[in-house]
């Protein structure tokens, strides 16, 4: 309403303006040229397998193909729009899980990927599958990350075969489970340090002088961060640890023009849960949170992107959850 006129005023101003008239030859709708496809949207409690999982022991660390359902790593649903084009990456821990889904998001954003696994050869072969079939180079590479001279070697290998290293995804770990801390061999707390947080330092310190402007670093973390378990004393602890790595070389990797951001999981389903956890914990996994079930890798992956792109770009030193809904707190 305007200010100051009178009634009859605003009545003549209404009555004054001209409004477009139909035309009377042809009074149907203009249809739009090229017609929009919608996405349905649909209850994301309903978009994944739910528990109970059946029961499925294996030995760590675990394969894909033996699991049951098998993840979604995206392979029918993932679609790539040159995000990532002329990137190179390296990720660890992506023969399977979270690192298969985000290498495969990658390749379809236009990124070549080494795919850096431990023992895992079907399971890294497939990952190099999805990558080729993308149009992307892959290239494999197996060995213990917790070796310092493996995780320059990695490095080498990327500079080699890419040219170029720009971004970094740390996503291996280690875990077990174990009900009291007097039960925590001390030789497997010492290797799910040096594999979950050391090689993390090994990879940055490597990694981070042959990266130029504009690159990215992303650190899987978890919410055991945040709201950690007992029975995964070891795991949890290295993941709180994670958060401030993160946070504290996000500060000097800006002067570089590098940006350093974490994500952290929920539970997602993937061959670490049926090779490291109780039976009982397997079937039930994921049924905990708002969502109640499990995410897929697949659920991921564009988090990963986002943090890795151009669209990221105004971020770093965070962490971001993707936990069902579990707060970061």
């Amino acid at each position: 309403m305007q200010a100051g006129l009178s009634t009859e005023r605003r009545i003549n101003v209404h009555a004054q303006r001209e409004y477009p008239k139909a035309d009377a030859g042809n009074n149907t709708r203009q249809e739009r040229t090229t017609p929009m496809t919608t996405t349905p949207q649909q209850d994301p409690q309903e978009q994944g397998p739910k528990p109970p999982q059946p029961a499925q022991p294996q030995e760590p660390p675990g394969s894909s193909e033996q699991m049951r359902p098998q993840p979604d790593y995206g392979e029918q649903s993932y679609k790539g729009s040159g995000k990532l084009a002329g990137r190179a990456a390296l990720i660890t821990g992506a023969d399977s899980g979270i690192g298969r889904a985000v290498a495969l998001a990658f390749a379809r954003e236009g990124a070549d990927v080494l795919i850096s696994y431990l023992s895992e050869d079907e399971d890294a072969q497939e990952t190099s599958r999805l990558v080729t079939e993308a149009g992307r180079k892959a290239v494999t590479v197996p060995g213990d990350i917790s070796e310092e001279s493996h995780c320059k070697q990695l490095v080498g290998r990327v500079l080699h075969e890419f040219g170029r290293l720009d971004i970094l995804v740390n996503n291996a770990a280690f875990q077990m489970t174990h009900e009291k801390i007097t039960e925590i061999p001390s030789e497997e707390w010492d290797h799910t340090f040096r594999t979950n947080i050391y090689a993390m330092f090994y990879l940055c310190k490597e990694a981070l002088p042959q990266m130029e402007e504009g690159g990215a670093i992303i650190n899987t973390g978890s919410i055991q961060a945040y709201q950690p378990s007992s029975s995964l004393l070891a795991y949890a602890a290295t993941k709180g640890a994670i958060v401030n790595f993160t946070k504290a070389l996000a500060q000097e990797a800006i002067e570089q023009g590098i940006r350093v951001n974490s994500v952290a999981p929920g539970p997602v389903w993937t061959p670490l849960i049926p090779s490291t956890m109780p039976q009982e914990q397997v079937e039930k996994f994921g049924q905990d949170t708002l969502i109640k079930r499990p995410a897929q890798p697949a659920e991921l992956a564009p988090v990963y992107v986002l943090l890795a792109s151009q669209d990221g770009r105004y971020i770093t030193g965070q962490v971001y959850g993707v936990t069902g809904g579990d707060p970061l707190v």
